[in-house]
């Protein structure tokens, strides 16, 4: 007697960074039959040469700059001279150290998803991938990798989670010594004595921090009339100043035209002839989808102009075979968003019970001293009419631990509906502003009332209380 079997579900997923692992794993627990083809390994660029690295070099940019004002809490460093008297003691950061550190941690990282993904039955090879048709996926062996037994794999579904590069210009390309991308900075030895960072958007905005902490010269860059344009003015406007407050040069309206190198300086040409010297200049222009010479137009998958793929809410692309995810796509450029795409995508493929996803429910982290943390709508779009709700901003240094630890900038703002007093959205300014704004979060994602979020209890003393304090200051009176 014949038994059939019903065949296992085959997923192919072209990239490893967050949004190809979440995918692979979601798979993996419905039962699919699952290949991830990554060329530099996985976790992608995300872990290897931009997440997880640059939070790691910020984490010690933190550190630095918590020593340079433990003074304000009392707190002394010396030691003995060689006639026994008490002298003050240089603070350096060992960059070298510090690079090798990240990196490794970069790779244990790495290695560590990959294991989650073959213990669960994934298979992982290392390689090129395009696509060949709605259904099927070509691997070329990538350089240096080993050469395999298949070239084509057959699929069901297929994720496209490829990411994106840093975007380069003609008149300012990076050499990796002097001119460079986000991803080559982990090769410096030392601290750059000026750093000239050209953009200050988030990237440009987080590395200015960072090496300015560290002990660089920092000259910023800024196309627009202040830094992080598009994000929350009073935020913006608050980093702005301690940016400059702690010596840091800010060119605002200031258009980069040309970088070059000069021996062992670099000048960055500006629109108006003007020029400035650095030994190090850092271009943070923004980023390019990585998806040219992959199939996907001859596949059928509609492109917007910029490269990037186009998606729906549950990360379907047009053709319905085909989903994407990640910042390839045309969604917001975040870790966590590409996590909950990759997810939705393969959920849906496969008829599980999926959430679209809503774009305003997604928080984002800016990691500047102070963090800069959003969610929900905007202060502008509710000025503009585009939502109806009430703002209530309270500074962080009137909250009882806020004081103590010596902190003086930053602040709270909450966004409720008009009326009913739904929380709609928030902004955190302080340190550590990305594990902060969590209650805010999911008092978006519920449709919490303010009084409802105020009926928390928060510890006293904590910073997160100047959450509930907020939310109590914008009581609905029934």
């Amino acid at each position: 007697m014949a038994y059939e079997f019903e065949r296992k579900q085959r997923i192919a997923v072209l990239g490893g960074g967050p949004g190809g692992y979440e995918a692979a794993l979601a798979g993996a627990q419905l039962g699919a039959e699952v290949t991830v083809v990554e060329r530099v390994g996985v976790g992608g660029s995300a872990v290897i040469t931009d997440v997880v690295p640059s939070k790691t070099l910020i984490a010690t940019a933190e550190a630095a700059g918590a020593i340079a004002s433990a003074g304000e809490l009392g707190v002394q460093f010396s030691l003995k001279n060689s006639a026994g008297r008490q002298a003050r003691p240089d603070v350096a950061v060992n960059l070298q150290a510090v690079n090798q550190r990240l990196r490794a941690l970069a790779r244990q990282q790495s290695e560590d998803m990959k294991a989650n993904l073959l213990r669960v039955g994934v298979r992982v090879l290392t390689g090129d991938g395009r696509l060949d048709g709605e259904n099927r996926v070509v691997v070329s062996a990538g350089h240096g990798a080993r050469k395999h037994d298949f070239d084509e794999i057959e699929a069901d579904t297929i994720v496209v989670a490829v990411g994106a590069s840093p975007r380069r210009l003609p008149t300012a390309q990076p050499d990796g010594e002097r001119i460079l991308t986000w991803t080559q900075l982990y090769e410096l030895d030392d601290v750059p004595e000026h750093i000239i960072v050209v953009g200050s958007g988030v990237t440009g905005a987080e590395f200015a921090s960072a090496y300015s902490q560290l002990g660089s010269q920092v000259t910023l860059v800024s196309s627009r009339e202040q830094v992080l344009p598009g994000e929350d003015a009073d935020a913006a406007a608050l980093l702005e100043t301690v940016f400059i407050r702690g010596g840091m040069q800010v060119l605002s309206k200031s258009r980069a035209m040309k970088v070059e190198r000069d021996g062992d300086e670099v000048v960055v040409t500006l629109g108006d002839g003007a020029q400035v010297r650095g030994s190090h200049c850092l271009m943070a222009v923004g980023s390019v989808p990585n998806t040219v010479g992959i199939g996907l137009a001859e596949a059928g998958v509609q492109l917007s102009e910029s490269g990037h793929i186009r998606v729906n809410r549950v990360a379907r692309t047009s053709v319905p075979s085909i989903y994407a995810a990640g910042d390839c796509t045309t969604f917001l450029p975040l870790a966590s968003v590409a996590s909950m795409q990759g997810r939705t995508a393969v959920f849906h493929a496969m008829g599980d019970a999926v959430t679209p996803t809503e774009l305003r429910n997604v928080t984002s982290n800016i990691f500047t001293q102070p963090e800069i943390a959003t969610v929900g709508w905007s202060q502008k779009q509710i000025e503009d009419g585009i939502a109806q709700g009430e703002i209530y901003k309270l500074p962080i240094a009137s909250n009882p631990r806020a004081k103590m630890q010596g902190l003086k900038e930053g602040f709270v703002k909450l966004f409720a509906r008009t009326g009913s007093g739904t929380v709609i959205g928030g902004v955190i300014v302080a340190p550590r502003a990305s594990e902060l704004i969590l209650p805010i979060a999911l008092a978006v994602e519920h449709r919490l009332t303010v009084d409802q979020l105020a009926r928390a209890f928060s510890v006293y003393p904590s910073l997160s209380g100047a959450i509930t304090d907020a939310a109590r200051a914008m009581h609905i009176v029934n």
